[in-house]
């Protein structure tokens, strides 16, 4: 047998790496020794009382420590799981208690903000149908008004389309007596300045330039020896041509407001006389045919002037009724435009109103599907929390105890499979004891299938054929735990039965 400081140096050695406080693991190491002196003083008195021989060796010593370390890192690690478990379910319900109320709280916050969003998008469609109503009914006049600037503008293109047509038939006239001019040259007109007898083409030509340019005939003898006076424009036409400005105030002439009364004399006088021609005073001054030109296209262009001009009267008030009609359409067509943008607005605050209200519904709707789960989650468990509590507060205590007991589990693994059930129990009494007496917690009743048994593989045992006393259930409790290859006395063959069938 080992001395009880080598029985202490080997428990101490085995126990060096177990979480334990230093008291604790004392207490422990000395109920190790303690174990393995009662269980020999009971296999003395198990041989005195009923003639059958236990043996008490140094493995047993080491059974009992190594299946002391092994047995309560696994019991601590499967507690602690179960005790885990429960735990975390207590803390979601209690979490689901919690959301309950800030759940109905948000629920409360949020209902009448949906309310509100709700009257404010309907009266916000109010206002928007009836802006749109307004706008449908200022878009009807603005197009009725375009229809009428149309018109109009058709109208004035008409009559300016009918004016141009008309002067068209005096501008290539006009044109060609505007080139003749610019032909002349200041020696041309003066060639016929210094005309002392001029031609009578070239006479003809400018006293008609006289009348165009309003200007009186001089009254001279008559040539013929008549003894009367006569009308002559030779003394003012050479006047007029010494005039520096003569041909361009020709080219600048108010051709749209010549005196009636100048074109009766020019038409009566000048146009319907034969020899008042270009080609023909074109031999007695190159001068003289482009006067002559020049006041032929006068002549056509009033002509045409005078048909034009009532033409452009009218054009010119159509254009002004044109102006104004449009003037009018472009402040309708602000005032209309004012009312679009203000209810283009609208539809976009419409649509963030809707967007906010549709949101609030959301959140209400998830907010009462939580509320609703949370609820049903509680009302569902409502009953398992206090169980659950009352399991988590046992597995606390059997952690508690676990050192204690799974000491003197691995007491009677190593120990006392060989003693009949009222030794056994007798030693355990013993060593819970003792356990107290050291101050190292265990269960006030100890039971091996509860500390080290699993119910549901018990079970199977007993449906294998291992009967269901107390005293069988702990012995396949210490041959499922032990180290060492059990030997098992069966006379009746039950473990030899039980055996079998748990290993098909």
């Amino acid at each position: 047998a080992w001395p009880d400081d080598a029985l202490e140096l080997v428990a101490n050695k085995f126990l060096e790496d177990v979480h334990m406080e230093d008291e604790e693991k004392a207490a422990t190491v000395s109920l190790c020794k303690h174990f393995h002196q009662s269980t020999r003083e009971l296999s003395e008195k198990f041989e005195a009382e009923l003639g059958r021989y236990n043996y008490v060796t140094p493995t047993s010593y080491l059974e009992l420590i190594s299946s002391l370390k092994l047995l309560l890192g696994k019991k601590r690690g499967e507690i602690l799981k179960f005790k885990k478990r429960y735990e975390v379910g207590l803390e979601k319900l209690a979490f689901a208690a919690s959301q309950v109320a800030s759940m109905q709280k948000e629920l409360e916050e949020l209902q009448p903000k949906l309310v509100v969003a709700q009257e404010e998008n309907k009266q916000m469609m109010v206002v928007i149908e009836r802006e749109s109503t307004e706008v449908e009914a200022r878009s009807k006049i603005v197009r009725a008004d375009e229809k009428v600037a149309n018109e109009k503008a058709a109208e004035a293109k008409a009559l300016k389309d009918e004016c141009e047509s008309d002067l068209a038939e005096a501008i290539p006239a006009l044109e060609a007596a505007l080139t003749a001019l610019n032909t002349l040259k200041p020696a041309d007109i003066t060639i016929v300045k210094s005309m002392s007898n001029p031609p009578s083409g070239v006479r003809l030509v400018m006293s008609a330039v006289c009348v165009m340019r309003a200007i009186k005939p001089d009254k001279v003898n008559d040539p013929a020896g008549t003894g009367q006076k006569i009308l002559d424009y030779w003394g003012p036409s050479k006047k007029l041509l010494g005039d520096m400005s003569f041909l361009s105030s020709l080219k600048e002439y108010d051709k749209d407001n010549i005196p009636p009364q100048i074109m009766s004399k020019i038409r009566s006088e000048y146009i319907t006389n034969p020899e008042f021609d270009p080609q023909k005073v074109r031999n007695a001054s190159s001068a003289a045919e482009g006067l002559c030109k020049w006041i032929l296209a006068m002549e056509i262009y009033d002509r045409v002037a005078k048909v034009v001009a009532p033409k452009k009267e009218k054009l010119k008030e159509a254009q002004q009724s044109l102006t104004e009609t449009m003037a009018i359409l472009d402040e309708k067509r602000r005032e209309l435009k004012e009312v679009e943008d203000r209810l283009a607005l609208l539809k976009q605050q419409f649509e963030e109103k809707t967007k906010e209200k549709e949101q609030l519904e959301q959140q209400v709707d998830l907010c009462a599907k939580k509320l609703d789960r949370a609820e049903k989650l509680i009302g569902g468990l409502g009953g398992e929390k206090e169980r659950w509590s009352q399991a988590a507060k046992s597995l606390q205590e059997t952690y508690d105890n676990l050192t204690g007991d799974v000491l003197i589990a691995s007491g009677v693994i190593a120990y006392l499979g060989a003693f009949t059930s009222n030794y056994r129990t007798d030693c355990v009494k013993g060593w819970v004891a003792k356990c107290k007496q050291y101050k190292v917690l265990c269960s006030q009743e100890f039971s091996l299938s509860k500390t080290l048994g699993d119910p549901v593989k018990i079970r199977d045992w007993n449906i294998a054929g291992l009967p269901t006393d107390s005293f069988s259930i702990d012995n396949g409790v210490i041959v499922d735990n032990t180290r060492r290859w059990p030997l098992m006395i069966d006379p009746q063959g039950q473990a030899n039965k039980w055996i079998k069938n748990s290993e098909k």
